[in-house]
C-alpha cells in the first residue's frame, strides 16, 4: 500500500464529515502514520499485504492509538474556524447534509425501507381520511363566489308534519314562493330537489340522478353552459309540459357520447320524452357533496313526472324543496338572517297548510316557525351528518396508529444511533459540534419523512378511492372530488413535519451526548442508561396507544356483530323486494285492479313461496309515521307510531310472528270496517299488557289514512321497522285494500324457493305481461339490509386494521427493548450464570423485564380508553364505551402479543454460554 493509497482511504472515510479543509490534512497526516504502524506490525505476524491492509482499515475508526490522536487535534468549545478556512452558505450546508443523509440511508436499505413503509402507511392513512373529509367538509362549490351561497331552511324545526320527499326536504312551494317574492336579502335565489328518474321507456328501470330545479337555479349559482344553454325562468312555468332537460356533463359523455349533436335529442324520463337543451360544465357536480345529478328539469314538471290529484306545487304540508341564494352586495349571512326572522310570521300565515289536515296545535306550531340563513359556499350535505363523526373518529385512528409508528421509529433510530457510536465519537471528536451532528441526524430524518409524505400523497389517493367505495352503495354512489389540493397537500407536508420531529429529534439528541473518550477509549457504549430509559418510554407510550386502539377495535367489531345479529323479527334470507312502477294515466279504479292482480300473478309462480305488497320495505329507511291513542279513553295518550300498508300474507312471507288477532283477509276493503294490526310495543305503551283485541285506535285527523278510527283485529311481534339501531318501534300495520287513493308505485315482498335473481326475472316477466309499459326493480333484502351497515361496517374493518397493526408494533417496539437490553447485559449474564443462575431464571429476568412495561403501558391505556371512550359512545351499538369485557379483552391480547415479542430474546438471554461471554467481554 502507497502512502498516496492510504491517504486516499483516509480521506474517503472522512467524506462527510464537514472537517475543516486544513484540518482534515492534520488528521490524515496523523491516521496515515497510525496505519502505516499497524500495517508494518501485522506483516511481521505473517499476514500479507493485503490482509494487512485490509485489518488496518478495519480497525480505522475502532483504534486506541486513533482515539489519542484524536484527542489532540480535537477542537475546544469555543475554538474559532481555523483562518482562511472557507465559508459555505446555509444552502450549502444544507445540500451537503442531505447528500449525506442520502448516502447513509442508502447504506442500510433494510432501515430505509421500513421506515419509508412505516411512514407511507401512517401518513398515507391520514392523508386519504383528510382528503375525504377536505372534499364533504371544506371544498367550496365549483361555481363563481361561492362564500356569497347561503341556504334558506327553518329554523331549530324540531317538530313537523307533512308529506316529506327528498334527501333535504327544507321548504313547501308556496313558502319557497313567498320567500322569493318577499325577501331583499338576496339578488336571486332558487329552489331544487332531487329525484331518481327511470331513464327506461318500461321493463327493468335504469336509474338517472335527477333533479328538479327552479328557473333561477343555474343563474343563482353562476353556471355556464358546456354545450347549448341552460334552464330560465321561460322554461319553469306553471303547467308546463316538457320544455326541456339540461344534461351533466358526465352524463352526456357516458350516455351520449359526447355528441354535440345531442342537443335537441329527446330524452326518456319516466316514460316522458323531453328535448335536450344543453349540458353544464364538466367541473359541476351539483348542489349537493357527495351526489352528482344526472338530469336537470324545471321544477313545473313535478306534475308531468308524479301526477296527483293535487299537485306538490300547491300542496302547502308538503316539505321537499331544498332553497338556495345569493347574497347582495353589503349583506351578510347574520343579517340576512334577522330580516328572514322578520318576515317570517308573514310568510307563515300566507301558507299554513289546510284546517282539515292541520289541527288548532299543528297551525300555532307552525305558525311559530322562523326561517334562517346558512352558509353554502361548500354546498349542502347529508353526508355531513351521517359521516362527519366516524370519519373524525377514524382520522383520530389513524393519528394513534402514526404516532406507534413514530414512537417505532424513534427506538429504530436509537438503535441504529448505537450501532453509529463509533462513527458518531469520531465526528464529535475531530471537530464537529453537537449542534452541527444533531442537524446532520435531523437531516436524515427529515429526508425519511419527506420521501414518506412523496408516497402518502401517492397511497392516500387509492386508500380515499376504497373509502368512497366503502360508503357508497346500488342506489347512491357517492361522487366527491378527490385530487389533492393544498389543503390535502399542506396537511401532508404538516404531518412529515411533525412525524420528522416526533421520531428524529430524541434520538438526535440522544446522540449529540455521546462520550467521545469512552466510546474511542474503552470501546464500550456510551450514554447506554440513557438510551434504554428512553427506548423503555417509547414502548410505554406504544403499548398505551396501542391498548387504546384495540380496545376500540374490538368495541366496533363487537358493535357491528351486535347490529348484524340483532333480532329483527323477520327472516331477510332468501326475500327479493320488487318494486313496480305502474303507469301514471291509468284511473283510479283499474289502478286499484291491477294491484291485487299483479300479486296473484306473481305468487302462482312456480319459485314463489309467498309474497305480499308492502308499502314500506323493512329497513328501507322510508317511514311514515303519526300520532294515535286508543278510542275512548280520556285523558287520551298520545304515542307516536309508525305506520306501513301491507297485503293479506305479509307477515307469513317474512317470518313475522303473529301473536294474536288474525292476518289481515282479502276482505279488508273500503267496503268492510277499517282494521289495523299493531306489534307488541305499541300495545305495551297504549294498553300496558292488556289484551288490545276489539279495541279502537284513533289517528290524529288530517291524516292521509282515512278513515280515523281503525279496530285492532291483531297483534305481531316487534320488528325492525326503519333501521337496525332503533330501539323498539310502535307499528301500525293498514291493509292495501282500503287504500281509498291507490298508488301508482307498489312494493313486493317475495319468499323465493330458489335463486333470488331467477325469481326476480320470473316475477318481472310476470307483471310486464299484465302491464307492459310497468317499470320494474328489484333487491335482495339482506342485501339492501348489510347496505344500511356500510359505515359501522367501514369502522369495525378500519379499527381492526389500524388496532392489529398497533399491537404488531406494540410487540416489534418490546422486542427491540428486550433483545437490546440482552445485548448490553450480555457480560452479566455470564457472571450471573457462572454464580449458579439457572437458565430459567435468566429467562424470567427478561420476561419480567417485558412484562414490567407492559403493566406500565397497560395503566396508561386503560385510563386513556376511559376517558375517550365517550367520544365513541354514539357509534356504538348495544355496548357500553367502557365494556369492562372489552377492555378485559384488548389487554389480554396485548399480553400475548408481549410473551410472544419477549419470549426470543429470552430465550436467547437463557442460551448464552457464560465462558464465551466472560471472554469476549
Amino acid at each position: 500500500m502507497t502512502a498516496r493509497d492510504l491517504r486516499a482511504a483516509i480521506r474517503s472515510r472522512l467524506a462527510g464529515a464537514d472537517i475543516d479543509p486544513r484540518r482534515e490534512a492534520e488528521i490524515v497526516d496523523e491516521l496515515a502514520l497510525h496505519l502505516e504502524e499497524r500495517h508494518a506490525e501485522l506483516r511481521a505476524r505473517g499476514a500479507s499485504a493485503d490482509e494487512a491492509t485490509a485489518r488496518a482499515l478495519e480497525e480505522l475508526d475502532v483504534s486506541d492509538v486513533l482515539a489519542a490522536r484524536l484527542a489532540r487535534v480535537a477542537p475546544r468549545d469555543g475554538d474559532l474556524p481555523v483562518t482562511g478556512a472557507p465559508r459555505r452558505g446555509l444552502l450549502t450546508d444544507l445540500w451537503r447534509d442531505l447528500r449525506h443523509a442520502a448516502r447513509a440511508l442508502r447504506r442500510s436499505p433494510v432501515f430505509t425501507a421500513v421506515t419509508l413503509l412505516s411512514l407511507a402507511l401512517g401518513i398515507g392513512a391520514n392523508t386519504a381520511i383528510f382528503q375525504l373529509l377536505d372534499s364533504i367538509h371544506l371544498r367550496a362549490l365549483p361555481v363563481p363566489a361561492p362564500d356569497e351561497l347561503v341556504t334558506v331552511r327553518v329554523k331549530d324545526r324540531t317538530w313537523a308534519k307533512g308529506m316529506f320527499n327528498g334527501w333535504h326536504a327544507d321548504l313547501t312551494y308556496p313558502l319557497f314562493q313567498q320567500l322569493r317574492d318577499n325577501q331583499q336579502a338576496f339578488s336571486r335565489v332558487a329552489a331544487w330537489s332531487d329525484r331518481t328518474i327511470n331513464l327506461a321507456p318500461s321493463g327493468h328501470a335504469r336509474w338517472a340522478a335527477g333533479l328538479l330545479v327552479s328557473g333561477d337555479f343555474f343563474s343563482v349559482l353562476g353556471i355556464a353552459p358546456a354545450a347549448g344553454r341552460l334552464l330560465s325562468t321561460a322554461d319553469d312555468q306553471r303547467g308546463c309540459r316538457a320544455p326541456g332537460v339540461v344534461v351533466s356533463h358526465g352524463f352526456w359523455q357516458r350516455e351520449l357520447g359526447g355528441d354535440p349533436a345531442a342537443i335537441g335529442r329527446p330524452l326518456a324520463l319516466d316514460g316522458h320524452h323531453v328535448p335536450i337543451v344543453g349540458v353544464t360544465p364538466a367541473s359541476f357536480f351539483g348542489p349537493e357533496v357527495g351526489r352528482s345529478f344526472d338530469v336537470a328539469l324545471p321544477i313545473c314538471m313535478v306534475q308531468v313526472l308524479r301526477p296527483q290529484p293535487k299537485s306538490w306545487l300547491e300542496i302547502r304540508h308538503a316539505w321537499w324543496l331544498s332553497v338556495i341564494g345569493r347574497l347582495r352586495p353589503g349583506w351578510s349571512i347574520a343579517k340576512a338572517s334577522a330580516h328572514l326572522a322578520s318576515l317570517s310570521p308573514a310568510l307563515m300565515d300566507a301558507t299554513v297548510p289546510e284546517a282539515g289536515y292541520y289541527s288548532p296545535d299543528n297551525i300555532a306550531a307552525y305558525r311559530a316557525y322562523r326561517l334562517a340563513a346558512y352558509p353554502a359556499a361548500t354546498g349542502i350535505s347529508d353526508l355531513r351528518e351521517r359521516y362527519t363523526a366516524p370519519l373524525y373518529f377514524l382520522l383520530a385512528t389513524a393519528g394513534l396508529v402514526l404516532l406507534i409508528a413514530c414512537a417505532n421509529l424513534a427506538n429504530l433510530l436509537l438503535a441504529r444511533a448505537t450501532a453509529r457510536e463509533r462513527e458518531i465519537a469520531v465526528r464529535l471528536a475531530i471537530g464537529a459540534s453537537p449542534r452541527r451532528l444533531i442537524r446532520q441526524l435531523m437531516t436524515e430524518s427529515l429526508l425519511l419523512a419527506a420521501l414518506g409524505a412523496a408516497l402518502a400523497l401517492l397511497l392516500a389517493r387509492g386508500l380515499s378511492g376504497l373509502l368512497v367505495a366503502s360508503l357508497s352503495t346500488r342506489d347512491r354512489v357517492l361522487s366527491v372530488g378527490l385530487d389533492a389540493d393544498l389543503r390535502v397537500v399542506g396537511f401532508t407536508a404538516g404531518l412529515a413535519a411533525l412525524t420528522c420531529v416526533l421520531f428524529g429529534l430524541a434520538p438526535a439528541l440522544q446522540a449529540a451526548r455521546t462520550d467521545v473518550g469512552v466510546v474511542l477509549r474503552m470501546h464500550a457504549m456510551s450514554a447506554v442508561g440513557g438510551r434504554l430509559r428512553l427506548r423503555r418510554a417509547l414502548v410505554v407510550t406504544q403499548v398505551a396507544l396501542s391498548f387504546v386502539l384495540v380496545a376500540g377495535a374490538l368495541l366496533f367489531t363487537r358493535s357491528f356483530r351486535n347490529l348484524v345479529t340483532v333480532d329483527t323479527g323477520f327472516r331477510a334470507e332468501g326475500v327479493l323486494v320488487l318494486s313496480a312502477r305502474l303507469p301514471t294515466d291509468l284511473a283510479p279504479d283499474r289502478l286499484a285492479a291491477l294491484h291485487p292482480r299483479i300479486l296473484d300473478r306473481v305468487r302462482g309462480l312456480p319459485a314463489v313461496e309467498s309474497a305480499a305488497a308492502a308499502a314500506i320495505a323493512p329497513v328501507s329507511g322510508d317511514f311514515w309515521d303519526n300520532y294515535v291513542w286508543l278510542d275512548g279513553v280520556e285523558p287520551p295518550q298520545r304515542v307516536d307510531a309508525f305506520f306501513n300498508r301491507i297485503s293479506p300474507g305479509y307477515f307469513r312471507t317474512l317470518g313475522t310472528q303473529l301473536v294474536a288477532g288474525r292476518d289481515f283477509r282479502d276482505t279488508d276493503t273500503t267496503q268492510a270496517p277499517s282494521v289495523v294490526i299493531i306489534d307488541e310495543e305499541l300495545a305495551r305503551q297504549l294498553l300496558h299488557g292488556a289484551n288490545p283485541l276489539g279495541r279502537r285506535l284513533s289517528v290524529e285527523p288530517g291524516s292521509r289514512e282515512a278513515p280515523a278510527v281503525y279496530e285492532i283485529v291483531g297483534l305481531v311481534r316487534d320488528a325492525k321497522y326503519g333501521a337496525l339501531r332503533e330501539d323498539r318501534t310502535p307499528l301500525v300495520y293498514v291493509p292495501t285494500a282500503q287504500n281509498r287513493e291507490p298508488e301508482t308505485y307498489s312494493q313486493l315482498v317475495i319468499r323465493a324457493a330458489g335463486p333470488l335473481a331467477a325469481v326476480a326475472a320470473a316475477a318481472e316477466q310476470a307483471v310486464t305481461e299484465i302491464v307492459p309499459s310497468a317499470t320494474l326493480d328489484w333487491q335482495a333484502l339482506d342485501d339492501e339490509i348489510r347496505e344500511t351497515l356500510r359505515t359501522e361496517r367501514l369502522l369495525a374493518a378500519l379499527s381492526g386494521f389500524f388496532g392489529l397493526l398497533a399491537a404488531l408494533l406494540a410487540g416489534i417496539g418490546l422486542y427491540g427493548v428486550v433483545a437490546y437490553s440482552v445485548a448490553r447485559r450480555t457480560h452479566e449474564i455470564g457472571i450471573r450464570m457462572a454464580l449458579g443462575a439457572t437458565r430459567r431464571r435468566i429467562s424470567a429476568m427478561f420476561l419480567g423485564e417485558a412484562i414490567r412495561l407492559l403493566a406500565a403501558g397497560l395503566a396508561v391505556g386503560v385510563a386513556v380508553s376511559l376517558l375517550a371512550g365517550r367520544a365513541a359512545g354514539s357509534l356504538l351499538y348495544g355496548l357500553a364505551p367502557r365494556d369492562p369485557l372489552t377492555l378485559v379483552l384488548a389487554g389480554a391480547v396485548l399480553a400475548a402479543i408481549t410473551c410472544l415479542a419477549s419470549v426470543l430474546p429470552a430465550w436467547r438471554a437463557a442460551s448464552v454460554d457464560p465462558m464465551a461471554a466472560l471472554r469476549d467481554e
